[in-house]
């Protein structure tokens, strides 16, 4: 089962306001050029899709914001108008008015609807840049996870390329043994046999290596048509092994996990929409202001003149009373407190989701540091038999088909190793990223 995660250590908290301000680029990989672990995160973040919505719905959060504190600056427009009047009969006269003025409006009190709306926005947008670090996570731990199946397949391919060295050194020898009438004729071609039986099963485990490969290609957006070269990374697996407390992990999963918080904001967020409901119920208070001139022909006096003579101007405060909105108030305040509690589920059931993936990643860590204490002592028993059957066979105390199973016994231990290595790797790894304790900019394996 091919992993699909990657390691870490502390998300870094991006800063709400500055979300989106600027597009992360980063140039295309030559061929020529190998591809660490570190480039390969470094291209995932920048080309990713799933990042790329996020770090836009961010985007677009933040201009709620900006339009929601925009709603507290009072609005300012001009108008004019220009008419012409046609007199009647023969002796009326044609006259030309004009007319011009600016005016200006602002909301003083309605409810504490502007400053509900504008924290409302506010909490989206923590909200979103949560989302857009908890999908930063999970893209490192898809790379991250690919490439450490890159390195497990290329291991499993060290060890058939190894055991096909030795089985055709064993062969040359049997045929040796065959020629002076030592060994019996059968015993070569089964020795034959299994050299045929592994170079199968390296063929098969570079097939597997190309294809974690593949995976990489299609994680990092690369052109596939192009071959690529990934460097492992040197100190796989040789760090310590930490012991973890499953309690504690749930603990630091719970306040640590950008996820859960970022539907704790949203609850948050739904609690104002109920405030903002509620505000309907208040009197609208706005001021207003004008001033303007006007002109006409019909009237003595120069343009200039009479624009000056005609100015004047008004101040003004409104009060608006509702008195019965058809229900509309109780209505929005009702789908308010509606959405509020479908946001409550939501966070309680994210934090049963996210305790269980705690605890079942705990289990399975455990359970990987013993399958590798098993598989080490396995391959320390398969390689002392297979040196005692090789030796027994030489002096003819044993058969070639106990060599055969002593070696084959030895391939599945070390194969074992190499799968048990890579899967504590993984599991640690997935501890960090469950607990949410990942940082993007140090991800080692």
């Amino acid at each position: 089962m091919r992993p699909r995660f990657g390691v870490a250590a502390l998300a870094a908290c991006l800063l709400a306001p500055r979300i989106g301000a600027a597009q992360i680029t980063h140039p295309r990989p030559s061929p020529d050029r190998p591809i660490t672990l570190q480039d390969a995160i470094a291209i995932a973040l920048a080309q990713n899709s799933t990042v790329r919505f996020a770090r836009n719905t961010a985007a677009l959060d933040s201009l709620n914001v900006r339009q929601a504190r925009n709603a507290f600056l009072p609005n300012l427009s001009a108008s004019s108008q220009t008419s012409q009047g046609f007199g009647a009969g023969s002796q009326g006269e044609n006259s030309l008015s004009f007319s011009a003025g600016l005016s200006s409006a602002v909301t003083l009190f309605n409810g504490g609807q502007n400053t509900n709306a504008l924290r409302h926005a506010r909490l989206n947008l923590q909200a979103s840049g949560q989302d857009l670090n908890r999908s930063r996570q999970t893209v490192v731990f898809v790379v991250a996870s690919d490439f450490l199946t890159l390195i497990t397949q290329q291991e499993q391919l060290r060890v058939q390329q190894e055991n096909l060295t030795a089985q055709e050194q064993e062969l040359t020898q049997l045929e040796q043994f065959v020629k002076a009438g030592t060994r019996p004729i059968g015993d070569l071609y089964q020795q034959q046999a299994a050299v045929a039986a592994t170079r199968l099963a390296a063929v098969n485990a570079r097939r597997a290596t190309e294809l974690a490969k593949v995976n990489l290609i299609q994680e990092l957006l690369l052109d596939p048509r192009l071959d690529y070269t990934f460097v492992a990374p040197t100190t796989l697996g040789e760090g310590t092994t930490p012991t973890f407390n499953l309690d504690s992990l749930i603990t630091v999963a719970l306040t640590q996990r950008v996820d859960v918080q970022a539907q704790v904001l949203r609850v948050q967020a739904a609690e104002r929409e109920i405030r903002i409901a509620e505000g309907g119920r208040f009197p609208l208070v706005t001021g207003s202001a004008g001033y303007g001139s006007g002109y006409n022909s019909a009237n003595d006096g120069a343009f200039l003149t009479q624009l000056n003579q005609r100015r004047g101007g008004s101040i003004g405060v409104g009060v608006s009373v509702p008195i019965f909105d058809r229900g509309a108030v109780s209505i929005a305040k009702q789908r308010a407190q509606i959405q509020l509690e479908n946001q409550q589920i939501i966070l309680r059931d994210e934090e049963q989701t996210v305790a269980l993936e705690v605890r079942r990643a705990y289990l399975d860590y455990v359970a990987a540091g013993e399958q590798l204490a098993a598989a080490n002592a396995q391959q320390q028993a398969a390689a002392l038999a297979l040196q005692a059957a090789q030796a027994r066979y030489r002096v003819g105390l044993a058969t070639f088909v106990e060599v055969t199973l002593a070696r084959a016994s030895l391939v599945q231990a070390q194969s074992a190793v190499v799968s048990a290595r890579s899967s504590l790797v993984f599991q640690q790894a997935l501890m960090s990223y469950y607990t949410g304790v990942l940082d993007p900019s140090r991800v080692t394996l």
